[in-house]
């Protein structure tokens, strides 16, 4: 069972609501979201994920050009 299952909060600062993904904190480290924790997962609820998506769309597009087709 993970941790967004057993009904973890968004680890946002000033945030209460219910989490929907868990992502590395060193990636959402390098965008605007300020977190209050310093566990290795951070809980993000589903408007701070949208924005984190916005902040890394370039650097996600490179990374999976990295990994395409030749």
């Amino acid at each position: 069972m993970g941790i967004i299952a057993r009904g973890a909060k968004c680890d946002a600062s000033g945030c209460d609501k219910d989490g929907v993904r868990s992502l590395n904190t060193r990636k959402v480290d390098g965008t605007g979201i300020s977190l209050t924790t310093s566990a290795k997962k951070a809980v993000l609820c589903r408007i701070h994920y949208r924005e984190w998506k916005k902040e890394t769309k370039g650097d996600r597009d490179l990374e999976r050009a990295r990994y395409g087709r030749s």
